[in-house]
């Protein structure tokens, strides 16, 4: 069974470095066999091997910018299984969501069959989120760190029709050395985003105009269910109505930050009434 996908780096002449180029197409390479192995097995692969059931494939170049078309193949006949129950349309929606994910980026709402198939490996998502910053995020900003091209990822439904899933530049590339501190912040946002089966999101500071990820320092189904109502019943308040009106809930939250400081992601501790 086959997948096919391209990975393109733009640049202004149909050339690029080859170290770095390489570097970013093995990253890329990683990125989905670990998505999809996850996903069809429920378990994050700690080790990348040429005898793995889940392998990806690099094909044909293509002209214009530097492009290629690999593709993901699946020998094992019950993983083929696995990837038919999720389906061609989940799974690039999961494929886009987990690298967005693994650079703080901001999603798309996820289908509801999406959300099912995160929900069956709720045990594994963190996991594979962090095993994709360690390694596979760190090569595919290979050439966008060192030459400044980026990188788009897309899901090649048909031969005419392509579903962008990720674009990545020396911006998001900045995500890969952030470090979470020490620090407890008391912080007053609104819930903006909130996926209630994996905890993690999106809020908003009061007075802020841009949006940052944010999720628990626990795995979210050890989350007491009063904190779980409180951020799921704050986004539902707000949802749909004008700014000025909006609702803020007290947080106390670790910061995640960027070399330059910028807070990338708050780590949720707890309410600042608790």
């Amino acid at each position: 069974m086959t997948v096919n996908f391209e990975v393109v780096i733009n640049t202004p002449v149909y050339e690029v470095d080859m170290k770095a180029g390489l570097d970013t197409l093995q990253g890329v390479s990683d990125a989905t066999r670990i998505i999809a192995e996850t996903l069809v097995t429920g378990k994050v692969p700690q080790r990348k091997t040429y005898k793995s059931d889940v392998r990806t494939t690099l094909k044909r170049s293509f002209k214009g910018s530097y492009g290629h078309i690999f593709s993901l193949d699946i020998s094992d006949d019950e993983l083929k299984k696995e990837y038919r129950k999720i389906g061609a349309s989940a799974f690039s929606e999961l494929m886009s969501y987990f690298m967005k994910e693994a650079l703080y980026l901001e999603t798309d709402e996820l289908s509801e069959k999406a959300q099912r198939v995160i929900l069956k490996i709720e045990n594994s998502v963190e996991l594979l989120i962090k095993q994709l910053r360690m390694s596979a995020m760190v090569d595919i900003h290979e050439i966008s760190t060192k030459f400044d091209h980026d990188v788009v990822i897309n899901y090649r439904k048909s031969l005419t029709e392509r579903v962008p899933l990720a674009k990545f530049d020396r911006a998001t590339g900045l995500a890969i050395k952030a470090k979470r501190t020490d620090e407890k912040l008391s912080i007053v946002a609104a819930i903006r985003r909130f996926n209630t089966n994996t905890g993690n999101g999106r809020l908003q500071l009061e007075g802020g105009d841009e949006t940052v990820a944010f999720g628990f320092s626990t795995l979210y189904r050890d989350v007491v269910f009063a904190t779980k109502k409180k951020f799921s019943e704050n986004l539902d308040y707000n949802n749909g109505i004008n700014i000025e009106r909006w609702r803020y809930v007290e947080i106390i939250a670790s910061p995640i930050r960027l070399p330059d400081e910028k807070i990338i992601k708050y780590v949720v501790k707890g309410f600042h009434d608790d």
